[in-house]
């Protein structure tokens, strides 16, 4: 989350006066984001049974539990009989491990990193993501991680419901010191779930799709962007980027 700077004079009246900001847009992935790998693994899966891959049930097992996703996945794709939920698990995770040392920085996210940390903005990543794929995911990325005030994830013993539940970005933001209310609270996100569970705690939320994601699933966000290269801080009565 992060910490608010008067508007720099822009025109246009902010659409929250913001505070903090915390992330969950998978900020380190190859391709845009770590839900290319879970695609390319599905595909591989679904391919052996002679059945393609729907990108669209994504958003329906996007910002779900990696046990909730994987039942979801074995149920609409009709594998019950041919493969367990426990199975696709567990060939998943294997799979995963393999693939998330190799992510790389989505496009924007350094700047903006850089840029509210330099203004003294507290942010937190509320990820879903356990331990261990956390760990593997930003391997290669600890100095950006480093400029996180904490870190928050799915098996946080204070995250006692998955998206869309709050939980998760309500304990993110309680770590923070001082009383901080929700309305000052700015998240990112990828995920329908995500920006319905910021929705749900009270926060305000941008949104930065996977293009494949269909635009029915855009709604509730506050704001749906193309990139983090398209963010402008103004707009949220944060201070303006140094170009």
């Amino acid at each position: 989350m992060a910490s608010t700077g008067a508007d720099d004079g822009a025109a246009a009246q902010p659409k929250a006066a913001i505070s903090h900001c915390a992330d969950d847009r998978r900020p380190v992935a190859r391709g845009g984001d770590t839900e290319g790998f879970y695609t390319e693994i599905q595909e591989k899966i679904l391919a052996r049974y002679g059945k393609v891959f729907d990108w669209s049930l994504n958003a329906k097992m996007m910002g779900k539990k990696a046990t909730e996703s994987a039942r979801i996945f074995v149920d609409e794709y009709g594998l019950n009989g041919l493969l367990t939920h426990e199975q696709f698990h567990e060939e998943r995770e294997s799979m995963l491990q393999a693939l998330f040392p190799s992510c790389t920085k989505l496009p924007g996210v350094l700047r903006l990193v850089h840029h509210l940390h330099a203004n003294g903005m507290p942010m937190a990543v509320a990820t879903g993501s356990h331990k261990r794929h956390f760990a593997l995911k930003t391997q290669n990325h600890q100095e950006m991680f480093s400029l996180m005030h904490h870190i928050v994830m799915g098996d946080d013993p204070e995250v006692k419901a998955n998206k869309p539940s709050p939980d998760i970005f309500l304990a993110a933001m309680r770590r923070f010191e001082g009383d901080i209310e929700p309305s000052k609270c700015l998240v990112f996100e990828d995920a329908p779930y995500g920006v319905a569970a910021a929705k749900n705690a009270g926060m305000s939320a941008v949104m930065v799709p996977d293009p494949r994601l269909d635009v029915s699933y855009h709604k509730g966000a506050d704001q749906v962007l193309n990139s983090l290269l398209d963010f402008k801080p103004t707009e949220w009565g944060l201070p303006a980027f140094k170009e």
